[in-house]
């Protein structure tokens, strides 16, 4: 029978002529089922790809499932299996269908032809209803007893499936022993692979609630079986053999010999032509020379040529794949590496992740025999045309720099490059300029003699911006014009964005200060008031630290500021020791691509749960990562351990630690509202300012100011929340559907309060504190998105917040909705009150 003309249409799921369509073809279907008219598999063929593609573009065809299952009484393969797809995509769907077709399936399960055979078991073990398990025992047993091995290797998977539908009913069965004696009995090694791998998986779930379970886990490594995998991993397919190799890698040798000929059995699998069974056999013979020092040198060398050939074969996703491996072991031995540093080169035509992982490859052989070669071809990239890779490049000149003794070539280098009139080249080049300075003062003299030469103007990128005003302060005594263009600097304070360049601007003028005071004390003087009244938190401590100190005493501010400085030896690593083992632990995984151990990819609990619709901005309430930190707010090290706490920052407004009280410095153009901060002017510590105060605010150019009376409290909302209150998200997001908008209102942020906001974790700990929850967060700065909820004490009335934070504005978007609208204003009073005190 012709199919009608209509089918000829591409349908889709909005299209009503879709129940039509599917009518006609439960019809068709009906009427071929009982016929055996010659040429009638052909005329079912052309119905049921027509079955299969209204089923692939979402119509439900559900209702042709008895139809299609009539029609399956044939000994055609094709037709078998576009039936068997039809019947396992609806039968997960509705499992009352799928009682339909135990009958069928387990009467094709003893067919003659194996292969009808085979498809069958798998369509039943796929239908995955548990009150049909009953139904897969029986032909299981039968299938993995088959003749056959394509049945066998089937019924190995589907015994696994009814593992995963019910466990008890599988074990009971005593299917696990079944497949240990196939899979060191069967002689086809796809049946031998399929049965290692599903022991594998039973046994490990199995062996923290059974002792049994897990003594048969343990058996799978011992020397009978590893020995016995060993002698057939010829046999086996590529995917068998990296699952063998796998189990190799976790048994433990008796002794030095059966290490010997573990590794001599293997020897061949070095030159197979898939890499991951190289990968795989590499971690083998890494794994088994661990405690032996001078063999496992040995390896490294045999391996290398191997891994080099990958890497310049294949595509570049697989050549990033093996050279992620080569990468980490080549830091872990780069002398063994050093002669072969010209594999390493970038080619003109490779993508950026992989010239990047080559990069950082050259920077580990570097040694004193090929030094000059690899920073000669290095500054070659430095003019490539991918400015990422030009960066990489030249931070790679740094880091051999850094860590050579004879640097005279690559000092001329970088000096070359800060006279190259490309911005990130100077710019990056003037960060490892200031890197190699504090590890080799002695070249000082050559590289003041070119940064004295860059006007700060031409360099806009904050971490260079940093790099050069250090060199500044530090190297003031040898640049003539230090002083003056540290002035200009501080005269654009309110333009620079970058809380970073405004910290090293403060210390570098306090050190130039120290070396050179005639003409920097004006400069001083307006860089700790511009300090006092910056926003950001760690500008204002800083300033306000260096301010103390100087009252203090001007010798010990010099000491601390600007002790003598000892050259640093070793830089930190990025990574820590454990971390890169626990990573070469994980060879031949995605730990080694990722360059991170498995946890913080896969524990949840790590990298935090992920939550919960497109409505509300998929946000997540797990920690924001590092990588979200805005640049500019980051700090050093050594310079946190200066900061105020919240507790001393309290304490300058009473006696200081002479016993007297003192007046800090205003800023002439800052707001009112940082002297009720900053002033300590008060009528009883006024008259007895110590003389030393009112010399260093002389000194400095700085004007004692009158604080203004403090502002009367704001008088605590009547509205009283509930501490633990609990609202699920599905329930949020079908109120935040519902209700309306109660109010929209825009509220401030106090300085001290956008400072704080560099995660969103700061601000949810603090609205807890006030009883008002947050439900999700995201987003990094400067903009940050919050969803809270609150309930009233006593009561089931909720409130939901969406807060949409803009920390360059400093202002705060809320929309408020609530289950009793009477109240909005009370909690946005509320909202509003808590909003203001955060990080005050």
């Amino acid at each position: 029978m012709a199919p009608p003309a209509q089918a000829h249409r591409s349908p889709s799921p909005s299209q009503p002529s879709g129940k039509g369509e599917v009518s006609d073809l439960k019809s068709q279907l009906r009427q071929l089922a009982g016929s055996r008219a010659p040429g009638i598999d052909d005329s079912k063929r052309e119905l049921f790809k027509k079955v299969i593609s209204y089923m692939t573009i979402g119509i439900d065809v559900s209702a042709v499932f008895g139809e299609m299952v009539m029609c399956s009484a044939t000994s055609d393969i094709v037709l078998k299996k576009m039936c068997y797809l039809y019947v396992g995509n609806y039968a997960k769907v509705n499992p009352d269908l799928a009682l339909l077709t135990i009958n069928f399936l387990q009467r094709d399960c003893k067919d003659e032809d194996p292969m009808i055979r085979g498809l069958a078991l798998r369509s039943l073990c796929s239908l995955r209803v548990a009150n049909l398990v009953e139904y897969l025992v029986g032909p299981l047993g039968l299938g993995l007893k088959d003749n056959n091995s394509y049945v066998r290797t089937v019924a190995v998977v589907g015994v696994l499936k009814l593992y995963h539908i019910s466990a008890p009913t599988c074990i009971d069965a005593d299917f696990p022993p079944t497949l240990k004696h196939l899979m060191l009995n069967d002689p086809d090694p796809q049946v031998v692979a399929n049965c290692l791998s599903a022991l594998q998986e039973i046994w490990s779930l199995e062996a923290s609630t059974s002792e049994e379970a897990s003594r048969e886990r343990e058996a799978l490594i011992s020397k009978p079986v590893i020995y016995y995998l060993l002698n057939r991993i010829k046999e086996f397919s590529e995917w068998a053999q990296c699952l063998v190799l796998e189990l190799v890698a976790k048994y433990v040798p008796l002794d030095s010999n059966e290490i010997f000929d573990i590794m001599n059995l293997l020897e061949d699998r070095l030159q197979h032509a898939n890499g991951a069974v190289v990968l795989a056999t590499i971690k083998v013979f890494l794994h088994l020379t661990l405690s032996m020092t001078d063999v496992h040198q040995q390896v490294y060398e045999r391996i290398k040529a191997p891994l080099l050939t990958l890497v310049s074969s294949g595509s570049p996703e697989q050549s990033y794949a093996v050279l992620s491996h080569l990468h980490i072991l080549v830091m872990r031995a780069p002398f063994i590496f050093a002669s072969d540093y010209k594999h390493f080169y970038c080619q003109y035509n490779e993508p950026s992740y992989v010239k990047k992982l080559k990069l950082e490859m050259l920077t580990a052989v570097a040694n004193e025999s090929n030094t000059y070669e690899i920073v000669t071809e290095l500054c070659e990239y430095a003019a490539n045309v991918d400015i990422p890779i030009a960066r990489e490049s030249i931070r790679a000149v740094g880091k051999i720099a850094l860590q050579q003794y004879d640097v005279n070539a690559i000092v001329d280098r970088l000096l070359q490059f800060l006279e190259m009139e490309k911005d990130y080249v100077t710019a990056e080049a003037l960060v490892l300029v200031k890197d190699l300075l504090r590890k080799y003062p002695q070249w000082s003299h050559d590289c003041i003699a070119v940064v004295g030469s860059i006007s700060s103007q031409n360099v806009q990128e904050p971490k260079a911006k940093a790099a050069l005003i250090w060199m500044l302060g530090e190297y003031s005594q040898d640049m003539q014009d230090a002083p003056y263009i540290l002035e200009s600097l501080t005269e654009n304070w309110e333009e620079e964005p970058s809380a970073e360049v405004r910290l090293h601007l403060l210390t570098a003028v306090m050190k130039c200060f120290f070396k050179r005071p005639p003409e920097t004390q004006k400069v001083l003087g307006a860089a700790l008031a511009a300090g006092l009244a910056d926003f950001h938190q760690d500008v204002h401590d800083r300033a306000l630290f260096y301010y103390r100190l100087l009252q203090y005493n001007v010798s010990v501010a010099e000491r601390v500021v600007n002790p003598p400085k000892q050259a640093v030896s070793v830089f930190a690593d990025t990574q820590s020791s454990e971390i890169k083992d626990r990573i070469f632990d994980e060879f031949n995984s995605l730990s080694v691509v990722y360059q991170k151990p498995s946890y913080m990819f896969t524990d949840k609990d790590y990298r935090g749960p992920f939550e919960f619709s497109d409505e509300l901005g998929n946000l997540s309430i797990a920690a924001e990562s590092a990588d979200n930190v805005v640049p500019a707010q980051g700090v050093e090290a050594n310079d946190k351990d200066l900061l105020l706490s919240t507790s001393e920052k309290e304490e300058i407004r009473g006696p200081t630690f002479n016993g007297s009280g003192y007046s800090a410095p205003l800023y002439d153009s800052s707001a009112a509202s940082v002297q009720s901060e900053l002033a300590i002017i008060s009528s009883t510590s006024a008259g007895s300012a110590p003389s030393s105060s009112l010399a260093i605010d002389d000194l400095l150019g700085l004007g004692l100011s009158a604080a203004p009376a403090p502002e009367p409290a704001l008088v605590p909302p009547s509205l009283k929340l509930n501490s633990k209150a609990i609202l699920d998200p599905g329930t949020f997001q079908q109120k935040w559907r519902q209700l309306p908008i109660s109010l929209s209102q825009e509220f401030s942020l106090s300085p001290q309060g956008v400072a704080a906001l560099t995660t969103p974790q700061a601000l949810l700990r603090h609205m807890q504190g006030h009883s008002i929850h947050c439900i999700a967060s995201g987003g990094h700065s400067p903009n940050f998105k919050f969803f809270f909820f609150a309930q009233k004490a006593e009561e089931t009335s909720k409130f939901l917040v969406e807060c949409i934070i803009n920390t360059s504005s400093a202002k705060a978007q809320v929309k408020i909705k609530a289950d009793d609208q009477n109240t909005s204003q009370a909690f946005s009073d509320v909202f509003q009150s808590a909003l203001s005190k955060f990080s005050v």
